[in-house]
Protein backbone atom coordinates (compact mmCIF):
# COMPACT_ATOMS: atom_id res chain seq x y z
CA UNK A 1 0.00 0.00 0.00
CA UNK A 2 1.37 3.46 -1.13
CA UNK A 3 2.29 5.65 2.02
CA UNK A 4 3.00 9.15 1.70
CA UNK A 5 5.22 11.40 3.75
CA UNK A 6 4.72 15.54 4.26
CA UNK A 7 7.79 17.44 3.46
CA UNK A 8 6.59 20.59 5.35
CA UNK A 9 5.03 21.56 8.59
CA UNK A 10 2.02 21.82 7.02
CA UNK A 11 0.28 22.38 3.61
CA UNK A 12 -3.27 23.97 2.08
CA UNK A 13 -4.98 22.25 -0.59
CA UNK A 14 -8.34 23.41 -2.31
CA UNK A 15 -9.49 21.05 -4.55
CA UNK A 16 -12.52 20.35 -6.83
CA UNK A 17 -12.48 16.92 -7.70
CA UNK A 18 -15.42 14.20 -10.01
CA UNK A 19 -12.98 11.38 -8.72
CA UNK A 20 -10.97 10.33 -6.29
CA UNK A 21 -7.11 10.62 -7.81
CA UNK A 22 -5.93 7.98 -5.16
CA UNK A 23 -6.99 4.20 -4.16
CA UNK A 24 -6.41 3.37 -0.60
CA UNK A 25 -3.14 4.59 0.86
CA UNK A 26 -1.63 5.88 3.86
CA UNK A 27 0.38 9.27 6.01
CA UNK A 28 2.86 9.60 7.90
CA UNK A 29 1.14 12.91 8.80
CA UNK A 30 -2.63 14.18 9.76
CA UNK A 31 -4.63 15.36 7.25
CA UNK A 32 -8.30 17.17 8.11
CA UNK A 33 -10.54 17.13 4.92
CA UNK A 34 -13.47 19.47 4.88
CA UNK A 35 -16.14 18.91 2.49
CA UNK A 36 -17.36 22.62 0.86
CA UNK A 37 -20.03 20.73 -1.26
CA UNK A 38 -20.75 17.51 -3.15
CA UNK A 39 -21.41 13.81 -2.07
CA UNK A 40 -19.67 10.72 -1.61
CA UNK A 41 -18.55 8.23 0.77
CA UNK A 42 -15.31 8.07 2.81
CA UNK A 43 -13.70 4.80 3.87
CA UNK A 44 -11.25 4.58 6.94
CA UNK A 45 -9.61 1.50 7.70
CA UNK A 46 -12.50 -0.65 6.06
CA UNK A 47 -15.34 1.55 7.51
CA UNK A 48 -17.51 3.47 5.27
CA UNK A 49 -19.34 6.84 5.62
CA UNK A 50 -21.71 9.04 3.06
CA UNK A 51 -20.25 12.47 3.73
CA UNK A 52 -21.61 15.62 2.63
CA UNK A 53 -21.24 19.68 2.60
CA UNK A 54 -20.04 20.53 6.28
CA UNK A 55 -18.72 17.42 7.01
CA UNK A 56 -14.99 17.31 8.54
CA UNK A 57 -12.40 14.12 8.90
CA UNK A 58 -9.17 13.36 10.65
CA UNK A 59 -7.04 10.99 9.21
CA UNK A 60 -4.37 10.12 11.75
CA UNK A 61 -1.16 8.54 10.85
CA UNK A 62 -1.26 5.06 10.24
CA UNK A 63 -4.94 4.92 8.71
CA UNK A 64 -6.14 3.50 5.68
CA UNK A 65 -8.28 5.72 3.77
CA UNK A 66 -9.93 6.51 0.19
CA UNK A 67 -12.42 8.71 -1.10
CA UNK A 68 -15.47 7.55 -3.08
CA UNK A 69 -16.84 11.00 -5.54
CA UNK A 70 -20.87 10.03 -5.93
CA UNK A 71 -21.31 14.03 -7.11
CA UNK A 72 -18.74 16.74 -7.93
CA UNK A 73 -16.89 17.85 -4.31
CA UNK A 74 -15.54 20.62 -3.23
CA UNK A 75 -12.69 19.92 -0.79
CA UNK A 76 -10.47 21.81 1.77
CA UNK A 77 -7.19 19.62 2.90
CA UNK A 78 -5.17 21.04 5.83
CA UNK A 79 -2.15 18.54 5.86
CA UNK A 80 0.13 18.99 9.44
CA UNK A 81 2.65 17.00 10.77
CA UNK A 82 3.85 16.63 14.60
CA UNK A 83 6.60 19.44 13.69
CA UNK A 84 4.05 21.63 13.00
CA UNK A 85 2.20 21.18 16.23
CA UNK A 86 5.53 21.58 18.10
CA UNK A 87 7.07 24.76 16.56
CA UNK A 88 3.50 26.29 14.99
CA UNK A 89 3.08 28.82 17.69
CA UNK A 90 0.67 26.95 20.02
CA UNK A 91 0.95 27.46 23.58
CA UNK A 92 3.40 25.15 24.74
CA UNK A 93 1.88 23.91 27.95
CA UNK A 94 -0.84 22.50 25.54
CA UNK A 95 1.09 20.91 23.09
CA UNK A 96 1.86 17.21 24.51
CA UNK A 97 -2.35 17.41 25.33
CA UNK A 98 -2.90 18.48 21.38
CA UNK A 99 -0.40 15.95 20.49
CA UNK A 100 -2.03 12.85 22.71
CA UNK A 101 -5.78 14.28 21.43
CA UNK A 102 -4.91 14.19 17.91
CA UNK A 103 -2.96 10.66 18.38
CA UNK A 104 -5.56 8.90 19.96
CA UNK A 105 -8.70 10.28 18.08
CA UNK A 106 -11.09 7.77 17.14
CA UNK A 107 -10.09 6.30 14.07
CA UNK A 108 -13.44 5.46 12.53
CA UNK A 109 -15.02 7.48 9.29
CA UNK A 110 -17.84 10.03 10.36
CA UNK A 111 -17.75 13.77 10.88
CA UNK A 112 -15.58 14.85 13.78
CA UNK A 113 -17.24 17.78 14.29
CA UNK A 114 -20.01 17.15 17.45
CA UNK A 115 -20.40 20.00 18.87
CA UNK A 116 -22.54 22.55 16.55
CA UNK A 117 -21.48 25.54 17.54
CA UNK A 118 -18.04 24.63 16.64
CA UNK A 119 -19.52 23.25 13.48
CA UNK A 120 -20.74 26.77 12.53
CA UNK A 121 -17.13 28.25 13.44
CA UNK A 122 -15.20 26.32 11.14
CA UNK A 123 -16.69 26.65 7.88
CA UNK A 124 -16.00 30.67 7.80
CA UNK A 125 -12.74 29.93 9.41
CA UNK A 126 -12.01 27.81 5.77
CA UNK A 127 -13.61 30.74 3.83
CA UNK A 128 -10.89 32.70 5.31
CA UNK A 129 -8.19 29.98 4.99
CA UNK A 130 -8.47 29.33 1.45
CA UNK A 131 -9.14 33.30 0.31
CA UNK A 132 -5.70 34.32 2.20
CA UNK A 133 -3.99 31.30 0.60
CA UNK A 134 -5.15 32.72 -2.99
CA UNK A 135 -4.85 36.02 -2.45
CA UNK A 136 -1.37 36.50 -0.95
CA UNK A 137 -1.87 39.79 0.78
CA UNK A 138 -0.13 41.27 2.95
CA UNK A 139 0.82 39.44 6.41
CA UNK A 140 -1.12 36.33 4.81
CA UNK A 141 1.37 33.75 5.47
CA UNK A 142 0.76 34.80 8.93
CA UNK A 143 -2.80 34.74 9.15
CA UNK A 144 -3.14 31.38 7.39
CA UNK A 145 -0.67 30.09 10.69
CA UNK A 146 -3.20 31.59 13.04
CA UNK A 147 -6.32 30.23 11.11
CA UNK A 148 -4.54 26.84 10.90
CA UNK A 149 -3.66 27.16 14.93
CA UNK A 150 -7.39 27.80 15.86
CA UNK A 151 -8.82 24.80 13.44
CA UNK A 152 -6.50 22.64 14.90
CA UNK A 153 -7.30 23.51 18.36
CA UNK A 154 -11.27 23.54 17.43
CA UNK A 155 -10.85 19.90 16.04
CA UNK A 156 -8.94 18.90 19.27
CA UNK A 157 -11.79 20.07 21.23
CA UNK A 158 -14.04 18.34 19.59
CA UNK A 159 -12.47 15.25 19.67
CA UNK A 160 -11.57 15.48 23.23
CA UNK A 161 -15.36 15.16 24.22
CA UNK A 162 -15.12 11.70 22.93
CA UNK A 163 -11.62 10.48 24.29
CA UNK A 164 -12.01 7.43 27.24
CA UNK A 165 -11.34 9.26 30.43
CA UNK A 166 -8.78 5.83 31.08
CA UNK A 167 -6.24 6.55 28.41
CA UNK A 168 -3.47 7.16 29.37
CA UNK A 169 -0.63 9.82 27.77
CA UNK A 170 1.62 7.24 25.66
CA UNK A 171 4.91 7.46 24.03
CA UNK A 172 5.50 8.68 20.29
CA UNK A 173 6.14 5.27 17.51
CA UNK A 174 9.70 5.31 17.49
CA UNK A 175 9.72 5.97 13.75
CA UNK A 176 7.52 9.69 14.52
CA UNK A 177 10.67 10.05 16.92
CA UNK A 178 12.87 9.30 14.10
CA UNK A 179 10.85 11.46 11.56
CA UNK A 180 11.00 14.42 13.78
CA UNK A 181 14.91 14.44 14.10
CA UNK A 182 15.59 14.35 10.48
CA UNK A 183 12.99 16.99 10.25
CA UNK A 184 14.63 19.01 13.07
CA UNK A 185 18.65 18.60 11.57
CA UNK A 186 17.98 18.81 8.35
CA UNK A 187 20.31 21.58 8.38
CA UNK A 188 22.86 19.66 9.85
CA UNK A 189 24.90 16.67 7.44
CA UNK A 190 26.45 15.38 10.12
CA UNK A 191 23.79 14.49 12.60
CA UNK A 192 21.96 12.52 9.37
CA UNK A 193 24.37 10.14 9.12
CA UNK A 194 23.36 6.80 9.35
CA UNK A 195 25.65 5.92 12.08
CA UNK A 196 25.05 8.74 13.80
CA UNK A 197 20.94 8.52 13.84
CA UNK A 198 21.51 4.57 14.96
CA UNK A 199 23.34 5.52 17.34
CA UNK A 200 20.71 8.25 18.90
CA UNK A 201 18.35 5.97 18.75
CA UNK A 202 20.42 2.65 20.05
CA UNK A 203 19.13 0.85 16.68
CA UNK A 204 21.48 -1.16 14.93
CA UNK A 205 22.45 0.60 11.08
CA UNK A 206 21.27 -2.51 9.19
CA UNK A 207 18.16 -2.80 11.48
CA UNK A 208 17.73 0.81 11.05
CA UNK A 209 17.13 0.82 7.30
CA UNK A 210 14.24 -1.76 8.10
CA UNK A 211 12.67 -0.36 10.30
CA UNK A 212 12.28 2.82 8.88
CA UNK A 213 11.62 1.61 5.47
CA UNK A 214 8.73 -0.54 7.00
CA UNK A 215 7.00 2.89 8.62
CA UNK A 216 7.74 5.19 5.97
CA UNK A 217 7.58 3.02 2.40
CA UNK A 218 10.88 4.94 1.26
CA UNK A 219 14.90 4.65 2.94
CA UNK A 220 15.78 6.64 5.56
CA UNK A 221 18.18 8.33 2.92
CA UNK A 222 15.37 8.77 0.84
CA UNK A 223 13.11 10.66 3.07
CA UNK A 224 15.90 12.81 3.81
CA UNK A 225 17.02 13.77 0.11
CA UNK A 226 12.98 14.41 -0.55
CA UNK A 227 12.37 16.45 2.53
CA UNK A 228 15.72 18.43 2.06
CA UNK A 229 14.70 18.96 -1.95
CA UNK A 230 10.97 20.21 -0.74
CA UNK A 231 13.00 22.57 1.66
CA UNK A 232 14.91 23.72 -1.13
CA UNK A 233 12.19 24.51 -3.25
CA UNK A 234 10.52 26.50 -0.83
CA UNK A 235 13.60 29.13 -1.03
CA UNK A 236 13.89 29.10 -4.12
CA UNK A 237 10.05 30.32 -4.86
CA UNK A 238 9.72 32.48 -2.11
CA UNK A 239 13.08 33.96 -0.74
CA UNK A 240 15.50 36.54 -2.04
CA UNK A 241 18.47 34.08 -1.12
CA UNK A 242 21.42 33.37 -3.22
CA UNK A 243 22.08 30.16 -4.36
CA UNK A 244 25.66 30.40 -2.28
CA UNK A 245 22.88 31.12 1.08
CA UNK A 246 21.56 28.42 0.07
CA UNK A 247 24.10 26.18 -0.28
CA UNK A 248 25.60 27.26 2.61
CA UNK A 249 22.48 27.19 4.59
CA UNK A 250 22.09 23.17 3.88
CA UNK A 251 25.06 22.55 4.71
CA UNK A 252 26.32 21.78 1.03
CA UNK A 253 30.49 21.77 0.12
CA UNK A 254 30.29 24.84 -1.94
CA UNK A 255 27.56 25.79 -4.61
CA UNK A 256 29.11 22.84 -7.46
CA UNK A 257 27.82 20.35 -4.78
CA UNK A 258 24.44 22.09 -4.07
CA UNK A 259 23.84 22.57 -7.89
CA UNK A 260 24.69 18.80 -8.41
CA UNK A 261 22.32 17.33 -5.91
CA UNK A 262 19.40 19.77 -7.10
CA UNK A 263 19.52 18.59 -10.96
CA UNK A 264 19.87 15.26 -10.00
CA UNK A 265 16.90 15.30 -8.00
CA UNK A 266 14.20 17.57 -10.21
CA UNK A 267 16.52 17.41 -13.18
CA UNK A 268 17.21 21.34 -13.92
CA UNK A 269 20.09 23.32 -12.02
CA UNK A 270 18.58 25.52 -8.71
CA UNK A 271 18.63 28.63 -11.14
CA UNK A 272 16.84 26.91 -14.06
CA UNK A 273 14.57 26.63 -11.54
CA UNK A 274 14.07 29.59 -10.45
CA UNK A 275 14.09 31.31 -13.87
CA UNK A 276 10.94 28.76 -14.39
CA UNK A 277 8.59 28.69 -11.26
CA UNK A 278 9.09 33.23 -11.87
CA UNK A 279 7.62 32.99 -15.38
CA UNK A 280 4.39 32.69 -14.55
CA UNK A 281 4.58 36.02 -12.24
CA UNK A 282 6.27 38.16 -14.51
CA UNK A 283 3.35 38.40 -17.08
Amino acid sequence: MVKENLYEPFSIAYLTLDKCPKFEHQHSFFELIYVISGTGRQCINKNHFDYRAGHMFLITPEDCHSLHIDSTTEFFFLRFNDIYLKNGSLLHENIQRLEYILHNANHQPGCILKNLPDKRLVGPMIEAIIREYQNKDIYNKELIQQLVNTLIIVVARNIARYLPEQLNMGTEEKAMDILQYVQSNIYYPEKLKADVISNTFSISEAYMGRYFKKHASETLQQYIINYKTKLIEHRLQFSDKRLNEIASEFGFTDESHFNKFFRKQKGNSPKEYRKMIQLPHAS
